[in-house]
């Protein structure tokens, strides 16, 4: 049996798994921040985080074989080195995350990063820094928020999206670049005991939802307007952020 039998979880893990394999699969991905923070709503964030890994592992195999062909491989070169010190990093601080740190930090990061997609990326347009400098100091941000909660992608596209890359180079990049990261982050996960019997049986139960997710991304990614889709995600994330801040701060204080 898998560890989580209640069904607020499925409610909310399937359709979470679901929306994140459409943004993984046609819309270059950033909407994996949302996975954490939702399942957080009814399970600890460190066992959730550890339930999406292997989740997320099944949605890079799909989305790698969708996307192989077109991919900046100049790009990956910058980028993956620092997203790796950042993963060993999150990994060395891991012993000193508590229930209450991840929460408030999953929380404000939500809040951050769906407040900056609708400021129109004020935060991104205030920093100049030279490209060399800005790769690693964003995909090493990348690496250790997608250690902590699965949440690397937004700093990554704070690099990205300047440059204006073709839309399918742009999603085929990301996917590449996450799959390089996710199976990096295994290693950790294994040895930090995130990976034991029950929470991988829960992924499991999950991992055709994360497949076909990623297949109607591929899908939806010529169909939909990819923005309408983001901004109603950016939307969820705010108001998850913000009862997972609430939640944190009373643990804290309590």
């Amino acid at each position: 049996m898998p560890i989580v039998d209640s069904l607020a979880f499925y409610l909310i893990a399937v359709p979470a798994v679901l929306i994140v394999g459409i943004g993984k699969g046609g819309f270059a991905g950033g909407l994996g921040i949302l996975a954490v923070p939702l399942l957080s709503l009814t399970i600890s964030p460190l066992q959730a985080a550890g339930i999406m890994l292997p989740i997320l592992c099944v949605m890079d195999l799909t989305g790698v074989r969708m996307w192989l062909h077109k991919w900046d491989r100049g790009l990956m070169a910058k980028l993956v080195p620092s997203a790796v010190v950042g993963i060993i990093i999150g990994a060395l601080t891991f012993q000193f995350v508590s229930d209450t740190f991840l929460k408030l930090l999953i929380g404000l990061l939500a809040l951050v990063f769906s407040l900056n997609y609708f400021l129109k990326d004020r935060f991104r347009g205030s920093l100049h820094l030279p490209d060399t400098a800005s790769a690693w100091v964003w995909s090493g941000l990348s690496g250790y928020t997608s250690f902590v909660a699965h949440a690397g992608g937004p700093p990554l596209m704070i690099y990205l999206l300047p440059k204006n890359l073709d839309k399918g180079i742009l999603v085929g990049t990301i996917t590449i670049y996450f799959a390089a990261v996710n199976y990096v982050k295994l290693i950790p996960y294994a040895i930090l005991g995130q990976l034991d019997t029950e929470n991988l049986m829960t992924s499991l139960v999950l991992a055709p939802i994360a497949i076909i997710g990623v297949k109607l991304g591929v899908w939806l990614h010529h169909r939909i307007d990819g923005q309408a889709f983001s901004k109603l995600m950016y939307i969820f994330l705010f108001f998850t952020g913000l009862k997972l801040t609430w939640d944190g701060a009373v643990m804290l204080l309590s």
